[in-house]
């Protein structure tokens, strides 16, 4: 039943932005939610695309709308001289599309004991990870690798504790040790993709080899799929861990440095083991973390973090593949990555003159968050959003 509703919603998308485009090409060049619904509604005559639940359906306009909506961002910023690819909205494929959203809980899915009540699927069992807390919001139903997941969002109050900044940290992310704080830690990550390369090219082989749209080219894209989860899952897990430990310590505050990973990649010597270090990531588990800890993330700018001398403020230039920082004017000797992490923390700190410290926090202020997602919400209750 899961598979069949996917189904369904694959194609439902499909459709909407099949027409999405008949109508642009005929003239209409101004795309609103109420252009979506009016696709919808013709498709719709067909009974078929009515087993989907009605809130899904909706969803579904929604990431067709979202598409255009990113699709004209990334366009304008190429207009502006910014290198990117733009990506127009693309069909998707059974490969693809792999989740389905009930976005309210209105009685569209309930939970009792060890079993699961979706409408329009059916009753299952589930097992639960851990006790749901918190006045639940959507649910989403996934399928990854061969497995069925259903991921709950749900909010819950939490009382955030005011603590003094007494003990701030600078952290510098690198390849060579994942991390180095200030305090002249470093913490080294293993490297879970590579480790599993070996299998993920054997699959990869069985997979080529097999004939397109047989069962068993299905079931060996799904072994595929595995292990790529499973390399995923050891880094996620290994991020949790830094981030908790690091929160749990005596720190107060932490100091990071903005990375542009996009230009970054672009060395095609380093992209693989800049994807596999997972830095956004691992920033983003350390903010919220920090945050309901009532602590601090500040980003700083990262020019010259590297070059500069923590001590005296000298700038020099430096190899790569040099380690040591060895300043030619005050003659400090420190580990590379524990200077520049001596230079995030002044910079965050506001530290000597022509630092270019800055306050600026990782995560978005909540009430811009909120004042934005409630503006796009009018916007498309209006039923006119400009794209």
């Amino acid at each position: 039943m899961i598979d069949s509703q996917l189904v369904l919603a694959k194609e439902f998308y499909n459709l909407i932005l099949e027409k999405s485009i008949l109508s642009y090409k005929n003239g209409n060049k101004r795309l609103s939610m109420q252009c979506l619904n009016i696709f919808a509604k013709e498709i719709e005559v067909d009974k078929r695309y009515l087993q989907i639940y009605s809130q899904t359906r909706c969803e579904i306009k929604y990431r067709v709308l979202k598409a255009y909506q990113n699709f004209f961002r990334r366009a304008k910023q190429k207009e502006s001289g910014k290198k990117m690819k733009v990506g127009f909205p693309r069909f998707k494929s059974v490969d693809r599309y792999y989740s389905i959203v009930y976005p309210q809980d209105n009685g569209s899915f309930s939970i009792e004991k060890n079993r699961l009540r979706v409408a329009r699927i059916g009753t299952m069992k589930i097992e639960l990870q851990r006790v749901i807390e918190g006045k639940v919001k959507t649910m989403t139903i996934k399928r990854e690798a061969g497995k069925y997941y259903a991921i709950f969002t749900a909010t819950k109050e939490i009382e955030i504790p005011q603590i003094e900044n007494t003990n701030p940290i600078g952290i510098d992310l690198g390849l060579n040790s994942f991390i180095a704080l200030s305090d002249g830690t470093k913490v080294s990550k293993p490297k879970f993709r590579k480790d599993s390369q070996k299998h993920i090219a054997k699959w990869q082989k069985i997979v080529a080899r097999r004939k397109r749209g047989s069962r068993r080219r299905q079931k060996a894209k799904e072994k595929l799929q595995g292990k790529y989860e499973y390399a995923a899952n050891c880094s996620n897990d290994f991020l949790h861990k830094l981030s908790n430990r690091l929160v749990n310590s005596d720190y107060t505050s932490f100091a990071v440095e903005k990375l542009n990973i996009g230009n970054m990649v672009k060395n095609h010597n380093l992209a693989g083991s800049i994807h596999d270090a997972s830095w956004n990531r691992f920033l983003q588990f350390l903010s919220y973390k920090a945050e309901s800890a009532g602590m601090k993330v500040i980003a700083v700018d990262a020019k010259n973090t590297t070059k500069q001398c923590s001590n005296c403020g000298n700038l020099q230039d430096m190899l790569l593949s040099e380690r040591i920082y060895l300043c030619s004017r005050c003659g400090m000797k420190k580990d590379r990555d524990i200077n520049a992490a001596k230079n995030i923390l002044n910079r965050a700190t506001a530290g000597p003159a022509g630092s270019h410290a800055q306050e600026d926090s990782v995560r978005p202020q909540k009430r811009a968050v909120v004042e934005e997602l409630r503006t796009i919400r009018l916007e498309t209750e209006a039923g006119n959003p400009r794209l």
